[in-house]
């Protein structure tokens, strides 16, 4: 693949790597990117809530474009999906102006408050304090996501931030269908949610946890959302919305500042670019691992004919891929602005050529040998994602979260604001595993200012077929979740099948395949043990992967949303 990264490592001069990459692959057949019609005619929007979906679809409708609508699906899942996202967490959305042609990574991940210390959730004895960067104001970063749809709103869209937001507003104020996986989410994080009395008075009113189908309203946030809209970055991180913010934080025990929020900025970033069998990928740089660890992947699984292979003798070497690039994530990966992480190696074919020589057709590799000592998988139902296109060819793909189940679990009273837990995705101490069993290194300790590592993936496919819009929620499992929703793609599978398929996981720590009913059959499952791997089936589904895709030769524009959720896909 072709490395293309604003951060990416530079190699001596004396060594033409780079050159020596596009010889490499100017070589392969079908590599160069697929020329799309003018324009599709159609719009389609595929999210995680119906009433998300509906928000996108109104803004649509009122003459605004792919960008408009990704704002008002993002608010409008902040509102229906309080344990998932919201104004207090942060996310990433790939935008492509079909105007151009051109497509942009808007970074709107949170970053660490300026007193934020690497030793902050460690005792006097160097142990970790259990729950603190789970549990409470002082595991939340700077929220990075109003000040995304901010910028999106001014720098892309047709319509005024406010007439955007004016959907979620409006469900904020009247109120929302109280649905299962809000109620689930609510007793799950029952305990950490005592320590917020403003917090209990919106989701547990009287005392009780809101019965199912009756209406959950949330006038804080109402006010929040409509003063942002309409005085853009200003109405949330200066004046009132921000005061009451980091008095509420610092009531609590946070460590948030007026001058944290006030200097919160949205980052634009070139994104992560490969090609994989005539397919071109499209995919998240860091401060996410998903484009590295996606193209990673897809390298070395570009040296195999996968399709001539036995179905256990693919998935293993599918194993062994997720294994190599989960090892990478772990040793090298961190905020671009803090460390030089070798960006260019990992995404190099010949990188690749050398991690495919440690793979064995007939043996797992433990991943002890590969990082001795080195050697994350949480369910991640947090998060959510959506896919947009618009009518001329605009199209978004947006990953948004707030960490774990409701975050932090906390709420500045008077915002209706619920803060993001991401504090948890640095790296805590070394060889201690975050929420989702993954590992760090130094290049993803805490530092202020800094942003931490995430698995986020928000991603486009595209080639002489047409294109995918695509993404997930799942913690640690959503790059993987990605790279086998990609392999269905290339092998003809359409938006429908790649929400549906069965998954499986491997995170180089710990050493174990976790898999979904159905992922593998019994054979295969005999044949990978007999190879080594160690099985865990899990009790559930997971993920909630949202598609959009449009077919160049027959114009056809398609939508799903994942079977596994109560989400929604509209073409329109």
């Amino acid at each position: 693949m072709k490395p293309r990264h604003p951060q990416a490592r530079r190699w001596p001069r004396h060594v033409p790597f780079a050159a020596l990459c596009l010889v490499f692959l100017a070589s392969l057949p079908g590599v160069q990117a697929a020329q799309a019609p003018a324009r599709p005619g159609k719009a389609a929007i595929a999210a995680a809530h119906p009433l998300a979906v509906a928000a996108g679809e109104e803004v649509l409708a009122a003459g605004g474009n792919a960008f408009d609508a990704a704002v008002a699906v993002s608010a409008a899942l902040a509102v229906v999906e309080p344990y998932a996202s919201g104004l207090g967490g942060g996310g990433f959305w790939l935008l492509h102006v079909a105007d151009g042609q051109r497509d942009v990574f808007i970074d709107g991940r949170e970053v660490a408050p300026g007193a934020a210390t690497a030793t902050m959730y460690l005792d006097a004895r160097g142990e970790v304090i259990k729950g603190a960067s789970i549990s409470g104001p002082l595991a939340a970063g700077i929220p990075g996501e109003p000040a995304a749809l901010a910028h999106i709103a001014e720098h892309y869209g047709r319509l005024p931030l406010a007439r955007s937001l004016a959907p979620a507003i409006r469900l904020a104020g009247e109120g929302i269908p109280v649905h299962e996986r809000l109620q689930m989410g609510l007793r799950f994080r029952r305990p950490a949610m005592e320590a917020s009395p403003a917090l209990l008075e919106v989701f547990y009113p009287g005392g009780k946890p809101p019965a199912a189908g009756s209406l959950l309203r949330q006038p804080d946030l109402a006010t929040t959302l409509h003063r942002l809209g309409r005085e853009g970055f200003d109405g949330f991180y200066r004046g009132p919305t921000a005061a009451a913010l980091v008095e509420g934080v610092r009531a609590a025990g946070g460590i948030w500042s007026l001058e944290d929020l006030a200097g919160y900025r949205v980052l634009e970033r070139e994104p992560v670019r490969g090609d994989y069998r005539g397919l071109r990928l499209t995919s998240a740089p860091l401060p996410s691992a998903g484009g590295i660890g996606l193209v990673n992947m897809l390298n070395i699984l570009a040296g195999y004919r996968l399709e001539q292979l036995e179905p256990a003798v693919r998935k293993h070497l599918l194993i062994e891929a997720m294994r190599r690039a989960y090892r990478d994530r772990s040793l090298y990966l961190g905020d671009p602005a803090f460390s030089r992480p070798p960006v260019e190696q990992l995404l190099s074919p010949f990188y690749a050529a050398g991690q495919r020589v440690s793979i064995r057709l007939d043996r797992a590799t433990p991943s002890e040998v590969l990082a001795p000592g080195a050697a994350g998988g949480g369910t991640g139902s947090d998060t959510t994602h959506f896919s947009i296109l618009d009518a001329e060819g605009n199209r978004v793909a947006g990953t948004l979260s707030i960490n774990t189940w409701y975050g932090a679990a906390f709420m500045p009273p008077g915002t209706g604001v619920l803060l993001n837990n991401e504090m948890d995705d640095f790296t805590i101490k070394p060889g201690v595993a975050n929420a989702y069993e993954l590992l760090g290194a130094a290049a993803n300790n805490i530092a202020p200012g800094k942003r931490m590592l995430s698995s986020m993936t928000p991603s486009f496919l595209e080639s002489e077929r047409g294109v995918a819009i695509l993404g997930t929620p799942g913690g640690s499992r959503i790059i993987t979740m990605v790279l086998l929703a990609t392999l269905d793609w290339a092998d003809g599978g359409d938006a429908h099948s790649m929400v549906a398929l069965r998954r499986f996981h491997h995170q180089f720590h710990p050493d174990v395949v976790e898999y979904e009913v159905g992922a593998f059959s019994e054979a295969e499952v005999a044949a990978l043990e007999a190879l080594g791997h160690r099985l865990e089936l899990g009790t559930r589904g997971y993920g909630n992967m949202n598609v959009v895709t449009w077919d160049y030769a027959t114009g056809k524009v398609d939508a799903a949303s994942d079977p596994r959720s109560a989400g929604e896909a509209q073409v329109y």
